[in-house]
């Protein structure tokens, strides 16, 4: 496999997406997951679906979109989803998670919409909705890239206020910290990885890779920062063994790359419980 990685361009640009997704979603996840808001990955995974399908008809039906990279239209759709919940989060101020089920639903509606106006599923839809290992092009490389440099150039520099904000909202208002532009800025970061996540994972199974490698960070990890570096580690093995498996087993790399985090997750739960064991047996 590593001669046809130097000889096919296809899966050089697989490779290096998967390893950029692999750091980028599960040190995202890991504010999500502790801010409990892990369902807003699934509700704007749905709603890049609609971007996507929209796309898909488009280029059928119109000839400026013709050749169009969808990818483009779901990460459009998806920051629009984004800016629509934190809008509903506001209205609904003491009812904030009725946000995240209503975009969803909405997502889900308008995607469905425009894949019967576009015939249904087709192989490129069903290579978003799973995963492809060749349907990464270099554009899509470009902007992944892209889209990474900027999420772990806000994260590294608003560390401190996104981590106050994850633990201590009300302690982090009063410290002045303008928490509306963070959540703001925090849910535009989370839309784009789902968004830019897609072409590997799959828009049904991106939050998979936001949630189970940092589920298991947290079993194993004592502390926030050595969880977000063992969730990290747990999604690039989660991806790379994912993308192995795809490529010999002839498999959508999203369904392989979700087995092997529920495995590691499984993996850390048993670690965790015959740790305690050994500890109690000890003391």
């Amino acid at each position: 496999m590593i001669a046809a990685i130097y000889e096919y361009e296809f899966l050089q640009n697989t490779f290096i997406t998967g390893l950029l997704i692999g750091l980028i979603a599960p040190l995202l996840g890991t504010f999500l997951v502790v801010r409990r808001l892990s369902l807003i990955a699934d509700a704007l995974s749905h709603v890049t679906l609609s971007g996507i399908a929209a796309s898909l008809y488009l280029s059928k039906t119109t000839a400026l979109f013709a050749g169009f990279n969808p990818l483009f239209f779901g990460m459009g759709f998806s920051v629009i989803g984004s800016i629509l919940i934190e809008r509903l989060r506001t209205v609904y101020s003491h009812y904030q998670e009725l946000a995240i089920p209503i975009i969803l639903s909405g997502g889900i509606g308008v995607g469905v919409i425009f894949i019967s106006l576009a015939d249904g599923f087709n192989t490129e839809l069903l290579n978003y909705l799973f995963g492809s290992v060749s349907a990464v092009s270099r554009t899509d490389l470009w902007v992944i890239a892209a889209i990474s440099i900027f999420v772990m150039s806000i994260v590294i520099f608003l560390y401190k206020e996104l981590f106050l904000l994850s633990f201590d909202e009300e302690h982090a208002k009063a410290s002045g910290i303008p928490s509306k532009v963070i959540h703001f800025i925090f849910i535009i970061m989370i839309a784009l990885v789902i968004a830019a996540s897609m072409r590997i994972v799959g828009i049904l199974l991106v939050s998979a890779l936001m949630t189970l490698p940092v589920a298991a960070g947290m079993r194993v990890a004592g502390g926030f920062k050595k969880t977000i570096f063992i969730s990290i580690l747990f999604g690039e093995t989660a991806v790379i063994g994912g993308l192995v498996s795809a490529y010999y087993l002839d498999l959508a790399p999203g369904g392989t790359i979700v087995v092997i985090s529920i495995a590691i997750l499984l993996a850390a739960i048993l670690y965790k419980r015959i740790y305690h064991k050994v500890q109690l047996k000890f003391h």
